[in-house]
């Protein structure tokens, strides 16, 4: 995948984070700064990422024996598992089969050339993420997700991990979710402690929620999440373009 800049990893310790929500709306929102942009949603178990852009039902096609991925709009492409499937089914698989559809991912799907490819893992450290982290040459980085709550921040670590064994530099952590119900502060606590970058955090909005369900992209919004969004993105802009002049 030499024809693709950067290449953004959307890690969680575990599921329920949000970690799908902010990867599409990464995806979206760099697109909107007039950047190509590909979303490849590496869940083969899970793929939400059409439902929360609001392509369920699309199929895929070829050309030139590549696969074709669907567009959002001109700079925005995206490829995922439930492309390929029926709305209920289910995918039973082991760990080889899942490592040949990721590898048909990233070597036959026509991406072109893209400025950023925003890669939403499933949960864990398992199949996927090891199959991603042997294809993948040059990943720029890994964002992390994770809420504040101590069961969280138990598997957050095992992403740290995960990322640092296998030499793929972590660009920050996010805390999705800081509220009075499930508190905030703990995962800038540890990033501090690890020495770790703090991307910022987003609080516990309904209208997040709300907007997934739709297929609409909260960054779309004129909020105060939206807004504490586009920071995060800025400071994963400025990571990207240090580690293009390094």
């Amino acid at each position: 995948m030499v024809e693709v800049k950067n290449k953004l990893l959307v890690m969680s310790g575990k599921g329920g984070v949000g970690k799908t929500t902010i990867a599409v709306n990464l995806a979206y929102a760099l697109s909107k700064k007039g950047l190509k942009v590909g979303l490849l949603d590496v869940d083969i178990h899970g793929p939400n990422v059409p439902k929360m852009l609001h392509l369920e039902g699309e199929k895929l096609s070829t050309k030139n024996k590549k696969i074709i991925p669907i567009k959002v709009k001109d700079n925005l492409k995206v490829m995922s598992m439930a492309f390929l499937l029926n709305k209920n089914d289910a995918v039973i698989w082991r760990g080889p089969m899942k490592h040949n559809i990721i590898k048909q991912f990233l070597e036959d799907v026509d991406w072109g050339n893209l400025d950023y490819l925003v890669i939403d893992f499933p949960p864990g450290t398992g199949d996927e993420a090891i199959s991603i982290a042997q294809l993948l040459q040059n990943i720029t980085g890994s964002i992390i997700i994770a809420t504040p709550q101590q069961v969280a921040l138990i598997d957050i670590i095992k992403a740290i991990d995960f990322s640092n064994k296998v030499n793929i530099p972590i660009i920050g952590l996010i805390e999705n979710m800081s509220s009075e119900v499930f508190g905030g502060g703990t995962v800038k606590i540890l990033a501090d402690a690890r020495k770790i970058n703090f991307l910022g955090s987003l609080g516990l909005d309904k209208q997040i929620s709300k907007s997934g369900d739709n297929g609409i992209p909260f960054i779309k919004n004129d909020s105060r999440s939206s807004k504490s969004f586009e920071k995060i993105i800025e400071k994963i802009i400025s990571f990207c373009k240090e580690k293009e002049i390094a």
